[in-house]
């Protein structure tokens, strides 16, 4: 090719480039600005534009309208027990889900992605459904049941079954905050922490758990918010005795019948702030733990 007919090519390809780029970086939406609005503008129908309208309705109570409400015998049990059960709930779901991530990463054995699917089914079975199940095997002629009411034992329309009908359904959140974790772990630090005569609990304690710490708060965290405010998975094991085994969030829809309107924005507002508690908490382990490793890292 002489160089006449090089130059030739040469402006030809450079001529394309300009219609070749803009071709190559087109995205399939459109640009950033407009992205942004329509994307905070779908969240602001569907998720703030609600909960402002409790916070105002809360707000417009007063203190003393929230208080009255939130001092009532009643709502106190409720709230009591809701919060408790939540707390041990997460606290369960917390530890067998832990273990289930670890089985999950660490383990190969028949049956092993049937179980990692089995994990995400409280995400996709409706929670009145669980709720029926629950109680049909806990209750006192259900499979699990008439095995322990004879020893004393009573599961169903107990605080232990709501424990158990929130540990069901935050198992999940715990699982899959730490499998992600475990996963990028690997084995390497372990085997150096053996090679260097440390114990299997030693190396649990200071190799393994430090690294699980922010994912494991992470999962409670989450396991808790929805624990706080089930509903469905509940009622149906909860026996719904006042003062007994009546939850906080069905005493709203109580109020809501009784046409107690400022009863159930008192509740509802404390649980939304809780929850939002939980989310504040949730984003700010890593950057906690992010800060700690600097420092550690500098020091």
């Amino acid at each position: 090719m002489t160089t006449e007919q090089q130059q030739t090519t040469d402006r030809v390809t450079t001529a394309a480039l300009p219609s070749l780029i803009p071709f190559r970086t087109r995205r399939p939406l459109p640009g950033f600005s407009l992205s942004l609005g329509l994307g905070m503008a779908w969240l602001g129908v569907v998720v703030l534009l609600p909960l402002l309208a409790l916070a105002w309705r809360a707000a417009g109570l007063g203190m003393d309208g929230w208080l009255r409400a939130i001092h009532d015998p009643r709502v106190q049990a409720a709230l009591k027990l809701s919060f408790g059960a939540a707390l041990a709930a997460s606290l369960l779901a917390l530890v067998a889900g832990a273990i289930v991530a670890w089985v999950l990463v660490r383990y190969r054995f028949p049956g092993r992605r049937l179980l990692d699917a089995l994990v995400d089914l409280p995400f996709a079975l409706p929670t009145a459904v669980a709720g029926i199940a629950l109680t049909a095997i806990y209750s006192s002629n259900g499979w699990v049941g008439r095995f322990v009411e004879p020893l004393g034992l009573k599961i169903a329309y107990t605080w232990l079954g709501i424990v158990i009908a929130l540990v069901f359904i935050g198992l999940p959140f715990a699982v899959r905050t730490v499998q992600p974790v475990l996963e990028a772990l690997g084995h390497e630090q372990e085997e150096a922490a053996a090679s260097l005569g440390a114990s299997r609990f030693t190396t649990l304690r200071r190799v393994i758990l430090p690294e699980l710490l922010p994912a494991l708060l992470t999962g409670f965290s989450l396991a808790f918010a929805r624990a706080l405010g089930e509903y469905g998975s509940v009622i149906f094991i909860a026996g719904n005795k006042p003062f007994a085994t009546e939850i906080a969030p069905l005493l709203i829809t109580i109020r809501l019948e009784e046409y107690d309107y400022n009863g159930a924005i008192a509740i509802a507002a404390l649980l939304l702030a809780a929850s939002f508690v939980c989310l504040l908490a949730i984003n700010a382990i890593p950057s906690l733990f992010a800060h700690e490793r600097r420092e550690q890292g500098r020091g």
